[in-house]
């Protein structure tokens, strides 16, 4: 392979790699809002257990507003599953659902970081043969 081939080879191999590490630095984010939304559900529970019955609370509304709200029942909480399908489950059930989504999330996240990582170090070792090649063209111009 010449070495302008192997330039163009480069160079298409490098946009490939900077969309893929754009892709999943998408996802790692994406894992990232989700974990800490379901820590934020993990900690509410947490917090829920502790109340009794007619206990006020605040309850979110989104952009930081609230309104207050009293518990009706501190025994079960409607879960959600995924798909945007929601049951009612008992509190203690509710809690271990979102502890093993939690960690299931954190395993997603290690594996999508290590492919990342992998991605990045591809495309530094792609850009320094690249420029390797081009200062070997530039040599070879001047002589």
């Amino acid at each position: 392979m010449s070495s302008e081939d192997e330039v163009r080879r480069l160079i298409v191999e490098l946009r490939l790699l900077e969309g893929t590490a754009e892709t999943l630095q998408s996802r790692i984010n994406l894992v990232n809002a989700m974990h800490a939304e379901l820590n934020m559900a993990k900690k509410t529970l947490e917090g829920v257990e502790k109340e009794k019955p007619d206990a006020s609370v605040f309850v979110p509304i989104g952009g930081g507003s609230y309104i207050k709200a009293k518990l009706a029942d501190v025994e079960k909480v409607v879960y959600g599953v995924g798909a945007g399908i929601s049951i009612e489950k008992p509190l203690e059930e509710a809690k271990r659902g979102v502890d093993e989504r939690i960690s299931e999330l954190e395993r997603t996240r290690r594996a999508l970081e290590q492919q990342y990582s992998q991605v990045l170090r591809r495309i530094q070792e792609n850009r320094e043969r690249l420029q390797e090649l081009i200062s070997k063209q530039k040599a070879e111009e001047g002589k």
